[in-house]
């Protein structure tokens, strides 16, 4: 199956035009930028002001939850109050678990998202066996709640999202595909089945996750299924990767899931979600975007070598171990590590603590690494030899080392890889923001190839922030874990507490837990399946009550807010996870 034209070329995917409103997504459509409010949807004034705060800086689609039919009737006024403004932004409404509530919002908003996960089914997480009948029996029941909202669509010219989420799979989908790229796959194609069989095609797919290896596959699936269903099924995908966080580590995570696949030629909107004020995330939006064709090439010449990974099911690149540094080595079942230049390596040495998690681990000039341009052919003496990408290649950076990496694979070598962010330099050096998403979807997208042993940052100009941003990247990808890591979701309407403050609240008792992931889910809607890979999590259960997870399992219950972070560290201490913060 083929996800995409070439791994090696840019081509955008060819989709139909889906009409959201005014606006026309897909069909070869410039890419389209969306957001979503935060506060309640029964507050008609803030919603109405903080879905033009999102127009004013250049959000193209606002989306707006309604978690029931009251909610979602209080749609109409909102709509009304944007219109009056002025204003003719496509508004989506977000419906989980409410049939009601979406035949309700339809009469009011553009489009409708519904979760295939959770529409007109309650999550249980039950283990049972279905007989083909039970399933064809489970199908019609979706059917007969989901077509009513299709031809309501239809009949008022609306649009749909069909947006599945990795961890809020129904029980149907869990028992038969499990909570896998596949499933999520499956998840989205039997509702687009009903919509299709009654003629409509107004929709587009998306297929969320934190774990951006784990985003990334199921788009390419989904991509390499539609294509192989017929040229017909070229539905249009919107990109996301849901909980990014907030800061650096949220658009880094971002950067690189969303990035990877614009890169190849996948997605026609797309949401960066972060722990932020909403306009926040539309910058970053603008600024990936932007990027994009200076990543790319579309008529590079590459020869004909067969990619060397599998883009379906992430493995790491076998390679065997060698020795990078005294003390530090790389390749086989050692960590990914992070190199620098000898200029670099002056700035920081006098500055490193011993100890200290974030240092260099190599310099650049004094390793033994070969040097080759990946389009022509080339001989190793042994497997141990590292080798990279020469400077001034005149490929993009992804490209060239997919093509090295396909290279020693046809040649049979196994040797370790550096990668690095970048393969030739401008005369003025790169803005910070600009730079740490360059080098996010570069590295972070060969990485969840399961490319790279060693990785060089140099688009950073500064030598700390360029190392920092190194190992935040390894981080971000799942390849490493020198820190806490956060899951956080970026609020809305349901949205049961002030996740910013909260956030910061949490990471400031905890964020010296090295290699401990903490989950901070404002309700429980993707809560337990999206920290589902969380040690814990800390998850809104009603107003001013906090529920605790410990992985997907809540252990504690309605916990009054004011003591919930305190009972959170009480939870990381009684699994063993927890150790003081050491004063400098």
């Amino acid at each position: 199956m083929d996800y995409c034209a070439s791994p090696y070329r840019h081509a955008r995917r060819e989709t139909r035009a889906v009409i959201i409103g005014e606006v026309a997504v897909g069909g070869g459509e410039p890419i389209v930028q969306q957001s979503m409010i935060t506060c309640s949807t029964l507050d008609t004034e803030a919603c109405v002001e903080q879905s033009m705060a999102l127009v004013d800086v250049g959000c193209q689609i606002v989306r707006i939850t309604a978690q029931t039919k009251k909610y979602a009737a209080n749609l109409e006024p909102i709509v009304a109050g944007i219109r009056a403004r002025g204003s003719n932004v496509p508004v989506v409404a977000d419906i989980h678990f409410k049939p009601d509530a979406a035949m309700e919002a339809v009469k009011w908003c553009e489009m409708v998202r519904v979760n295939p996960g959770n529409y007109a089914d309650s999550k249980k997480f039950v283990t049972r066996e279905y007989t083909d009948e039970q399933y064809a029996a489970e199908l019609a029941r979706i059917e007969e709640q989901f077509a009513p909202l299709v031809d309501e669509c239809k009949t008022r010219g609306r649009a749909l999202r069909i947006g599945t989420n990795h961890g809020s799979l129904s029980d149907r989908i869990m028992n038969r595909f499990g909570d896998t790229p596949l499933g999520m796959v499956e998840s989205a194609l039997e509702f687009a089945r009903i919509a299709r069989s009654r003629d409509f095609h107004n929709f587009k797919f998306s297929m969320k996750s934190s774990n951006p290896k784990v985003m990334i596959e199921c788009y390419r699936l989904l991509a390499a299924r539609l294509a192989e269903l017929g040229a017909d099924w070229n539905y249009p995908l919107h990109l996301g990767v849901t909980e990014a966080g907030e800061g650096e580590d949220g658009r880094i995570k971002s950067a690189i899931g969303i990035g990877s696949l614009l890169c190849d030629g996948l997605g026609d909107t797309i949401r960066v979600s972060l722990t932020e004020d909403s306009p926040n995330e539309i910058a970053v939006c603008k600024d990936l975007i932007e990027q994009i064709p200076k990543l790319t090439s579309a008529d590079a010449e590459v020869p004909n070598v067969p990619v060397a990974f599998d883009p379906f099911d992430f493995q790491r690149r076998s390679t065997p171990e060698i020795e990078l540094a005294e003390g530090v080595k790389c390749g086989g079942e050692q960590t990914i590590r992070v190199v620098v230049t000898e200029a670099a390596w002056e700035k920081l040495a006098p500055r490193i603590k011993p100890g200290a998690d974030v240092r260099p681990e190599a310099v650049y000039e004094a390793l033994n690494v070969m040097e080759v341009d990946p389009r022509e052919e080339f001989a190793v003496n042994c497997d141990t030899q590292l080798i990279t990408v020469r400077d001034e290649v005149s490929l993009p950076a992804i490209t060239a080392f997919r093509l090295l990496a396909g290279r020693l694979k046809a040649m049979g070598a196994s040797n370790p890889i550096l990668l690095k962010d970048c393969l030739s330099f401008g005369e003025a050096a790169l803005e910070p923001n600009i730079a740490l998403l360059r080098a996010s979807v570069v590295i972070g997208s060969l990485l969840c190839d399961g490319i790279g042993d060693a990785i060089l940052v140099r688009g950073e100009s500064g030598a700390g922030q360029s190392l920092q941003l190194a190992f935040n990247i390894l981080q971000a990808a799942g390849c490493r874990s020198f820190k806490t890591d956060y899951v956080a979701c970026p609020s809305c309407g349901r949205t049961l507490f002030d996740l910013q403050e909260v956030t910061a609240r949490i990471k400031a008792r905890t964020e010296h837990l090295k290699g401990v992931k903490i989950a901070i889910m404002g309700c429980i809607v993707n809560g337990p399946g999206e920290m589902a890979d969380a040690d814990f999590g800390y998850v809104g259960g009603a107003p001013g009550k906090i529920n605790l997870y410990v992985g997907r399992e809540p252990v504690r219950f309605n916990i009054p807010e004011a003591d919930a972070v305190e009972s959170l560290v009480d939870l990381i201490r009684e699994h063993d996870k927890w150790v003081d913060a050491v004063i400098a």
